[in-house]
Order: structure tokens, then sequence, then C-alpha cells
């Protein structure tokens, strides 16, 4: 569980809710279900538009990412490419077959097969940074979705708020009743601001920093399986990765 993310979506709405408490606002009056409607579905509604219905579903699945991530250890991954290393040094690359069976991960398992079949080492880099390339480019379309979200969830609530002062505006006649109505209209400005403040544009920049953690992993075993390729020592080969995991934290 990722705490930060938890913890952030609770102070966000705590701070909202809790001032408005703290000013003698009944919590009660912010619980509009009609607003909620109106800027939840909007906001949503307007994003479909802008995307396909796979980049779509994929968004959602990846709200998991947020708050469960995949554990990435890139000193793990340095590790494990000394390892290749240090046998592709001693009984050649194609002991490498074995860990390219073996291998959990598509990308590892990919790389080491190429490197096994000795292709030339340009082609790998090309072969695998089309890989990565291909993986950021998908992995945008979550970033991307959520923060048009946010783009349009303050809009939204701009909507619905005029919305609620046109259904004020038409019972006039009822002057007791103004005040509540307007307070009313203005909680979907509340809403709109907070779907896009606190949920949609936050979970946007997470998204967003898990993709580069990913793409640094790749770029690790890239770099890695083409020095184990080049026959490059595996302690020079350690002090390269480790370069990216300083500038990786």
């Amino acid at each position: 569980m990722d705490l930060a993310s938890l913890i952030g979506l609770l102070m966000g709405f705590g701070a909202v809710f809790g001032g408005a408490f703290l000013e003698g606002l009944h919590l009660k009056a912010l619980i509009q279900p009609t607003a909620a409607l109106i800027v939840l579905g909007g906001t949503f509604g307007a994003t479909f538009v802008c995307f396909p219905l796979p980049a779509i579903i994929q968004a959602f699945k990846d709200v998991k990412i947020a708050f469960l991530p995949p554990k990435v250890d890139h000193e793990s991954v340095v590790r494990d490419i000394i390892s290749y290393a240090t046998k592709a040094r001693r009984n050649g690359l194609i002991s490498l077959e074995q860990e390219a069976q073996s291998a959990k991960d598509g990308f590892i398992k990919k790389g080491i097969s190429l490197v096994v079949d000795g292709i030339d080492p340009q082609k790998l880099r090309e072969t695998l940074e089309a890989d990565i390339t291909a993986y950021e480019d998908h992995a945008k379309h979550s970033v991307e979705f959520y923060e048009a979200a946010g783009g349009f969830a303050p809009t939204i609530g701009i909507i619905g708020a005029v919305l609620g002062l046109i259904h004020v505006m038409s019972n006039l006649s009822d002057t007791s009743k103004l005040g509540a109505g307007i307070a009313v209209a203005f909680v979907a400005t509340i809403y709109g601001l907070m779907t896009a403040n606190i949920i949609c544009l936050p979970l946007g920049t997470k998204l967003k920093i898990r993709m580069k953690e990913e793409v640094l992993r790749r770029v690790m075993i890239l770099e890695g399986l083409i020095a184990i390729q080049n026959g490059e020592n595996p302690h020079f080969i350690e002090q390269k990765l480790k370069a990216y995991v300083g500038g990786g934290h």
C-alpha cells in the first residue's frame, strides 16, 4: 500500500470538510447528490469523448497502481544484471539461455533471448528501445486521462453552479429559500474543484511517477544487457548502473 496516496486523499478531503465544520457549516449542506451527478457525470462524460474505450478501461484499472504499486527495486535489477554479466564472462553468452527461460519479467526475458541469439548490439538497442517507447506511449494514456478529467472538472462544476442559480432565479417569489438555494448551487463548484485538485490531477501525477520508475528500470536492463554483450567488466557495469539508481532517487 502506498501510504502517501492514502494519507493525501484523507488530508485533502479532511481539510475541506474539517474546515467547513470549524466554520460552523453543517456537513449535510455539502452532500448534494444532484451536484455530484452533474460534476462526475459531466467530467467523465467529457473525458470519455477524448479517449478510446480500451484506454478508458485501462485508466480505471491503473487506479490500483496509485495505491498498490508494483515493487520496482532498482538495486535488485543491478544485482541481477551483475549476476548475468559474471556468468556470461565465465561461460559465454550462450550460458544465459537458462536465465532467459526462467525469467518471469517479459522485458528481461526478451532482452536476454536476443543477447543469446547473438543479435547485433545496435539492433538490440533499437529493439528494446522500441519496446520501452511502446510501453511509455501506452502508459501515458492513463496519465493523460486523469489530467484531462482534472481540466474538465472545475468547468463542469461552474456549469452545475449556473444550473443551480437558474433554478433559484426561477423561484424568486419565495425569498426565504434564496440563501439556501444559492448555497446548494455553489456546492457543484466545490465538487468540481475537489474532483480536479484532490483526485484527478494528483492521480495523474502519481501514475506518471510510476511510469517513470518502470521506464528507468527498463533502461537499466537495456544498458546492462548491451554492456554484457560487449563483454564489459561486471564491476564497470555495476558502477554504470548504480549511476542510474542514484539519479532515479
